[in-house]
């Protein structure tokens, strides 16, 4: 039986798309997990704020004068909503207690973990990185609605190319050095500079797609794009 722990920062357009729940996703997500779990895996899930973040962060702007910490809370509000929304999903298999410091570490007997944001100025893959370190993980899979990573913004430029394995050195040139709350970058930059450091590999993979969702997870090679 593996013990292996898996970190999968799971955005929040996956968990709640523009288009409402997709509530075959959500059950399917479920069974992968709980299926993985049977097999010793244990699994520390960092919810982000999507779609349900960056409405109300947008009508906060219009409505009032809330400092960027203020907007950044909203955002962090919004994630952990969603991790208390997979908290129930997983019921008795998760911890009782969502995460939200990522530097602590938390006595946790329940093969799923569920953690939210921090604090403002940190972004949830700020945040699975971090929890990757205190519990010794090597591998974090980033979960979102794109399949690769692309040299340059794909919606932008027509001559994008999808990476399918590059290093931290090159990615991190993609995505530059610094964060932004609802930046439109596929990791967030100090994140990444803090994995480098600490060596870790970054899976990219389509959240929708639980065939690869899956290999990326066991080890089997997968559609996605691999850092390391």
């Amino acid at each position: 039986m593996k013990k292996e722990i898996i970190v999968i920062s799971l955005g929040g357009s996956i968990i709640i798309p523009k288009t409402g729940f997709d509530v075959r996703f959500l059950k399917s997500f479920k069974e992968l997990i709980l299926k993985l779990t049977k097999k010793g895996y244990k699994f520390i899930i960092v919810c982000g704020g999507g779609q349900t973040a960056r409405s109300y962060q947008k009508i906060a702007r219009e409505l009032s004068n809330l400092t960027p910490a203020g907007i950044d809370w909203i955002g962090i509000y919004a994630t952990w909503l969603n991790a208390s929304l997979l908290r129930g999903l997983f019921k008795e298999r998760a911890h009782l207690d969502i995460v939200n410091d990522p530097t602590k570490k938390t006595t946790w007997k329940k093969p799923i973990l569920i953690a939210g944001g921090w604090k403002p100025g940190f972004s949830t893959d700020y945040d699975a990185v971090k929890l990757a370190e205190l519990y010794g993980v090597r591998k974090v899979i980033n979960l979102s609605n794109i399949a690769y990573v692309f040299d340059k913004n794909p919606l932008d430029f027509k001559d994008a190319k999808k990476i399918k394995q590059t290093d931290w050195a090159s990615f991190r040139k993609i995505v530059g050095e610094k964060w932004s709350p609802g930046a439109n970058l596929p990791f967030d930059p100090v994140a990444s500079k803090i994995a480098q450091k600490l060596k870790l590999i970054l899976y990219f993979v389509k959240g929708t797609d639980l065939v690869e969702v899956e290999k990326s997870i066991t080890g089997e090679k997968f559609d996605g794009t691999i850092i390391a």
